[in-house]
């Protein structure tokens, strides 16, 4: 499973490095993964400080975090 999650963290960052935010149902359709394994790989982002996690209302809005 950590595999997985690595995999997608990685398609989650390519997406979030074009488009620079999004919510998280918009990523996860795009992507064409299943939400949970996306939230998932969202933690681990965040984590390592390369996005920010908003709630908004019902949705989560993800913002690339672009290092310098």
């Amino acid at each position: 499973m950590i595999t997985e999650i690595g995999i997608v963290a990685g398609e989650v960052w390519q997406y979030l490095e074009k488009y620079s935010e999004a919510t998280l149902s918009k990523i996860a359709k795009a992507i064409k993964r299943e939400r949970d394994t996306v939230l998932l790989s969202l933690g681990w982002l965040g984590r390592e400080g390369h996005i920010f996690i908003k709630k908004e209302g019902d949705e989560y809005k993800i913002t690339f975090q672009k290092k310098q």
